[in-house]
């Protein structure tokens, strides 16, 4: 008994090393009977720079309260994204949220993070470098985050693939490029 207790208090605990970004707060005034009510909503992304990112919305009747609410929550639901070369998207691919729609495309080293808004937030969290990424629908910020989520969700990374179909990485990395090189064979 005495034994796990000395173990419980040696451990040595991994700090995550977090980053937040606030995307957005929202003031929002109940009208009552005494006048009116102030009332505040934030949205804030989290994020570890290394593929780990989680978004969470908090209201409070004051900032800092609604902040805190929401990065716990965005602490709860952090998700993996498969990264390529730990600095773009392994590929092309649009997400929708309600009337909320993006469009994201993997970018050649050095083009930096193209992107507005909460987007921009999410990518600087996540740790990509390079991206270029396009809000098509609504501006609204909650649909934005969501849908730029759904896009990220929804991507494979030649692991994943390679799992699915029951074959090496390299079969299918390979594949790619044997099908660019044969396109411009044809072109020429």
């Amino acid at each position: 008994m005495a034994q796990q207790a000395v173990d419980r208090h040696n451990k040595t605990e991994k700090k995550e090393e977090l980053v937040e970004k606030l995307v957005h707060i929202n003031r929002v005034a109940k009208t009552v009977k005494g006048g009116r009510t102030m009332s505040f909503a934030a949205i804030v992304v989290v994020g570890d720079q290394k593929g780990r990112v989680g978004y969470g919305s908090g209201k409070a009747s004051e900032v800092p309260e609604a902040i805190t609410k929401a990065t716990n929550e965005a602490k709860k639901n952090m998700v993996r994204i498969p990264l390529r070369e730990g600095r773009t998207l392994h590929h092309d691919i649009a997400g929708r949220y309600g009337a909320g729609k993006v469009f994201l495309r993997t970018a050649p080293a050095g083009t930096g993070v193209i992107a507005g808004g909460p987007m921009r937030a999410i990518f600087e969290v996540l740790g990509v470098q390079d991206v270029v990424a396009k809000s098509l629908g609504s501006n609204n910020p909650y649909n934005m985050i969501k849908a730029t989520f759904n896009a990220l969700q929804g991507i494979n990374s030649p692991r994943m693939v390679a799992a699915k179909r029951g074959k090496k990485v390299g079969d299918i990395v390979s594949r790619r490029e044997n099908t660019n090189s044969k396109l411009s064979v044809e072109e020429a």
